[in-house]
Parts: structure tokens; C-alpha cells; sequence
């Protein structure tokens, strides 16, 4: 066992999975539940999820207290949790970015900063809420941890402990670099998804377009179906990153047009091969 008592802000897919994989492996002996939403607690309570629904002070003298939510919220969370956090307890959290999760916690722990380890499994599903939890997400998937100079080296070692008895595979960055390849390769990927999506049906033949749509479509939109809070979150919290993204990403769709427009059939074939090839290299070293 690794912590006697964990407990999960946000028991949803992300800190959902989290509990059931640390419960199936034997590293957590309690599972408590906080949050906003009763209805959701209680759901994940039935579902085997967490042991108990508690409030702040409860969930202060967990052994460690993992955030699962929207990035936003983060400084107001813990600034609720601070006042009950037990001596040496750990938290942690889930959130898609990182630099501004680190600034929040300096603001909101204040000393306590010290015990704040800044987390991000790289798993995850356009699903969301108690029922798309699965004790499997993280197997085989990254975890990147984000601690700063003075978090407590016991903190990091603990947090990376929970996520390998997931199954995960731990590696360190640091806060600002995570913002920057993240936004490449995943916040701009959503965004892109959710803007296609967008411009669609607000076109007044929309329907017929989603009527023809078949499985490129949808596997390149899958990801629109993620939690429309979640991403909005972290768009403006990874700002200036995104936006540094999404003018190279213009730029590329602008060659496109150009070559296009040109009908430079050599120019097509060589940015198709050049990213074909790239994604074969890439898709080598995936365990897929």
C-alpha cells in the first residue's frame, strides 16, 4: 500500500480511473469523494469509485488529494482545501497545462506549496463523468510530472509511485516546456476538431453534410466530443502557447491553399509524403 487514504476532486473519468486503478492494485486502502455535484458522488459511489462522499475538512486528512477538474478552477479549489490540509498530506492534480496550475498553487497553498506535486496523464476519452471511469486508462500511457525546485522530493516520489501502480510511465518536464508541446499536439488537435465541427453546423445545409460524413470525419472529430468546460479552460490558460500553435498550424493550412490554387501537384505530394512518413516513424514507436 502506498497512501492509506487518497482522496479524488472530481470523480470523473480522469480521477475516477485514477481510484479504481489504485484500488485494483492494492495501493490505497480509501477512496473519498469531494466535490460540487452530489448527484455525481453518489453515482460514483454506487459505481465503486470512491468508499465515501465527504466535505473540505474530510478530505483535508486524506494522505494525498488528487485534483481532477477543470483547470480554472484549480486556485479556488485549493485555496477551499488549504485550510484543511493535515500535515504532510500530498496533492496533486490531473490538469492539461501546467504553468498557470503552478502559479495558482503557489497563490492558494502559500507554504504549503511545498507539498504540491503538478501532474498530467497523457490518457483520456471524449467520454466524461463516473461511468466512463476505467480501472485500465493509464496502462501503458505517460504521466508527466511538473514539480518545481522546492516541492518536497518525497511529495514527487510518492505521486510517481501512485501513478505507476496504474500501470503508467512516468517522465518529468518542466512547466513551461509541457505548455508548449502540448499545445501542439493535443490542445491545437481538439481545437481544430472543435472549429470543423462548428462551422458545419452552423451552415444552413448543415444536416447534409453530417448526413454524408463517414469514418475520416469521425475519427477526426472524435475528440469535439470531449467536455466543452474542460477545453474552454484550457485555452485561455495555455494562451499564449495555443495561439503561437494555431498561426504556425494557419500558416501550413495557407501553403496548402497556395499549392492548391496553383494546382503544384509536386508541392502537394511532398508535404502529404513528408507527414505520411512522419506519422509512420511516430505511430513505430507507440504501443499500438
Amino acid at each position: 500500500m502506498i497512501v492509506d487514504t487518497l482522496a479524488i476532486v472530481g470523480a470523473g473519468l480522469i480521477g475516477g480511473s485514477f481510484a479504481l486503478a489504485l484500488k485494483q492494485a492494492g495501493a490505497v486502502r480509501e477512496v473519498l469523494g469531494v466535490g460540487r455535484n452530489p448527484a455525481r458522488l453518489t453515482v460514483a459511489r454506487e459505481l465503486g469509485l470512491i468508499d465515501r462522499a465527504v466535505d473540505w475538512p474530510q478530505a483535508g486528512e486524506a494522505d494525498c488529494i488528487l485534483l481532477a477538474l477543470p483547470v480554472g478552477e484549480t486556485e479556488a479549489v485549493l485555496r477551499q482545501l488549504a485550510p484543511h490540509l493535515k500535515p504532510g498530506a500530498i496533492v496533486t492534480d490531473a490538469g492539461s497545462t501546467k504553468a498557470n496550475v503552478v502559479a495558482a498553487a503557489r497563490v492558494a497553498l502559500g507554504e504549503r506549496f511545498v507539498d504540491f506535486v503538478p501532474g498530467h496523464p497523457i490518457a483520456g476519452s471524449e467520454q466524461s463523468g463516473p461511468g466512463a471511469a476505467r480501472a485500465d486508462l493509464y496502462r501503458g500511457k505517460r504521466v508527466v510530472l511538473t514539480p518545481q525546485a522546492d516541492t518536497r522530493a518525497d511529495a514527487v516520489a510518492t505521486v510517481r509511485a501512485l501513478w505507476e501502480a496504474t500501470g503508467a510511465q512516468v517522465e518529468t518536464l518542466d512547466p513551461v516546456q509541457h505548455d508548449r508541446i502540448f499545445a501542439a499536439v493535443s490542445h491545437l488537435p481538439h481545437l481544430a476538431a472543435y472549429a470543423l465541427v462548428d462551422d458545419l453546423a452552423r451552415r444552413a445545409d448543415g444536416d447534409t453534410f453530417f448526413r454524408f460524413a463517414a469514418s475520416g470525419f469521425r475519427d477526426f472529430t472524435r475528440i469535439a466530443g470531449s467536455s466543452p468546460e474542460m477545453w474552454r479552460d484550457i485555452a485561455l490558460a495555455n494562451r499564449a502557447a495555443v495561439l503561437a500553435e494555431l498561426d504556425a498550424y494557419l500558416e501550413a493550412l495557407q501553403t496548402l491553399r497556395q499549392s492548391i490554387a496553383a494546382e503544384d501537384a509536386a508541392a502537394l505530394l511532398e508535404i502529404f509524403s513528408r507527414a505520411r512518413a512522419a506519422r509512420e516513424h511516430w505511430m513505430k514507436t507507440q504501443d499500438v
